[in-house]
């Protein structure tokens, strides 16, 4: 055998027992974790179940993303994402809306999206965002508003799709 086949065993043999040891050290160190560990992870986990118990609305087909307050009124855009290939069904977009609107007395908001790289930050839209929306739904109390936009692509019929 030639010095590098000698010196590769001997580099592979201090790795095998480099790894070997530090395995019987974190055994030995879990083995003893003193009780205090155990309670932090106690609290972490009903830290994640609470995150778990806020987590956004969502429903078959459909994910809200973010809210977007709209400057400082006090009035807010629900930024959904819709389930890929499911675009064309209406029922889905229903459900978002009934799901997110029940509680809204005066004004509610949902702004609809099939990829999620285009859902906007902020209320305002950039132009690529606002051809890539799928639907715009608008309940405004004040101005008697009350109206759902579709895309052209699944609603080609409607006067007032958005392009």
């Amino acid at each position: 055998m030639n010095n590098i086949g000698k010196g590769l065993l001997i580099a592979l043999a201090i790795t095998w027992s480099s790894l070997a040891f530090s395995v019987q050290e974190e055994e030995h160190a879990a083995a003893s974790a003193p009780a205090e560990e155990t309670a932090s992870a106690a609290a972490e986990s009903e830290t994640v179940a609470k995150a778990d118990e806020n987590t956004l609305p969502s429903g078959i087909g459909w994910q809200l993303i973010r809210k977007v307050e709209m400057g400082n009124s006090g009035k807010f855009v629900n930024m959904v994402l819709i389930e890929k290939g499911r675009q064309a069904d209406k029922t889905i977009y229903s459900s978002a809306i009934h799901k997110l609107c029940a509680n809204e007395k005066e004004f509610c908001r949902i702004r609809f999206w099939v990829q999620k790289y285009f859902i906007p930050e902020k209320a305002s839209l950039t132009l690529e965002q606002q051809k890539s929306q799928q639907a715009d739904h608008l309940f405004n109390r004040a101005a008697d508003i009350h109206r759902t936009l579709w895309a052209c692509t699944i609603d080609p019929t409607s006067e007032s799709c958005i392009q």
